[in-house]
């Protein structure tokens, strides 16, 4: 619209009268150009807070479903803090300890499914979000053998190994429970939910076990104390149906967990130069690499000789006697972690997960025989369990125990 100056200075009044329409449709188109630029800055913005929330930072992660024909605890990427419980039943085997077992699952389907997703427990909702959580849940050899469920043929608590130092209060137990987060909180409060419902059951605790894993970006291998990547060889999908995941039928999607509980000698390990590290290892600390590649992922060379004839990577290596070669192919899925329990007690969670695990008796009798590492690690708990298939939306884990 034009003012009162411009008509002032117009010489020509349809002339002043053309320019000063010219003038009020820049305007507008301005004015125009403005608002259209204004809405869609105030819908990025708009979609910006939303992606960051109201405090400004960045949307978190969705949360982990519980639910699923495998369980989180397997399936998901490994969060970065574990806790491992253990629980007994009574010792008697008769057809209200198989109800206070159904019960336990029950309560811990509910509990857990709960817990992974918007909790009404207060204490994981503190800031609006659903914890990032994940779990698993296994059953020991006893408790199976007791109450005659159904379990692979042949699942049975591990045999000695030369050179344990287990200690049966950190060992074994009726019932495993793995939980993993992000947060150390998540875990004490999904860990103290977990128990009062197992205790509702009649359940008793046996033992517990915290551990970690260093910061690791996402896709990469996370390293354990001794500063190695531990990992790198787990197996791919195919090969997973293989060798971790039963075969079709009631065990499909089941697997068995071995874990150890072994303490290492970090600094003892830490004095040694690096190529003595990498050839007890078989791999370079750098890059992970074996000692007869270039990258990581490359498949060790077992038959590799330098010009005087001596293995490149040697008899005594760790990775030449865990390797696949020596199994028919058997690999096993490893999801270790880190504990620091006490000054001269800390090192590895070793969690493993396979269909059979005789191969990890194989793969342990060739450690303890040679392992150039023995002198540097103390086996010190042991417990094996057979992994649940996962519980399906409005299903319980356990479903298949009964048949």
């Amino acid at each position: 619209m034009p003012t009162g100056s411009e008509n002032a200075t117009s010489s020509n009044p349809s002339a002043a009268s053309g320019v000063g329409r010219r003038r009020a449709l820049l305007a507008a188109g301005a004015a125009l150009a403005a608002g259209v630029g204004a809405t869609v800055a105030d819908l990025a913005g708009k979609d910006r807070a939303a992606d960051r929330g109201t405090t400004g930072a960045p949307r978190p992660e969705a949360p982990i479903p519980f639910h699923g024909v495998r369980q989180a605890g397997l399936t998901a990427p490994q969060l970065p803090a574990t806790k491992l419980l253990a629980f007994d039943l009574p010792a008697a085997a008769t057809p209200a300890d198989r109800e206070a077992l159904r019960s336990l699952l029950t309560a811990w389907t509910r509990t857990l499914a709960a817990a992974a997703g918007p909790s009404a427990d207060p204490r994981l909702r503190a800031d609006e979000r659903a914890p990032r959580l994940t779990s698993l849940v296994g059953l020991g050899p006893g408790l199976a053998a007791r109450l005659a469920l159904a379990v692979p043929a042949g699942f049975a608590e591990l045999p000695p190994f030369p050179g344990d130092r287990l200690d049966e209060a950190r060992s074994g137990g009726d019932l495993l429970l793995q939980l993993c987060a992000a947060d150390p909180w998540t875990l004490a409060v999904v860990a103290e939910l977990a128990t009062a419902a197992a205790r509702g059951a009649g359940a008793t605790p046996r033992w517990a076990q915290s551990g970690f894993l260093p910061p690791t970006a996402p896709g990469t291998t996370p390293r354990n104390l001794f500063g190695f990547k531990d990992g790198t060889a787990n197996p791919d999908e195919d090969q997973a149906r293989q060798w971790v995941w039963g075969p079709p039928g009631p065990h499909e999607n089941a697997t068995v967990l071995v874990y150890r509980r072994i303490r290492m000698d970090t600094a003892a390990f830490a004095a040694l130069a690096e190529e003595q590290q990498n050839l007890a290892m078989g791999r370079r600390i750098g890059d992970g690499a074996p000692l007869t590649g270039t990258a990581e992922r490359d498949e060790p060379d077992l038959y590799a000789k330098h010009p005087d004839g001596a293995y490149v990577i040697p008899n005594t290596a760790h990775v030449r006697l865990t390797g696949p070669r020596l199994d028919g192919g058997a690999r096993m899925l490893r999801r270790g972690y880190s504990y620091d329990d006490a000054p001269g007690d800390r090192g590895l969670l070793f969690c493993a997960f396979m269909r059979d695990p005789a191969q990890f008796t194989r793969v342990q009798n060739r450690l303890a025989e040679r392992d150039a590492l023995n002198p540097f690690l103390e086996h010190n708990a042991s417990a094996v369990a057979y992994v649940l298939p996962g519980a399906p939306e409005g299903g319980t884990l356990g479903d298949r125990l009964w048949a």
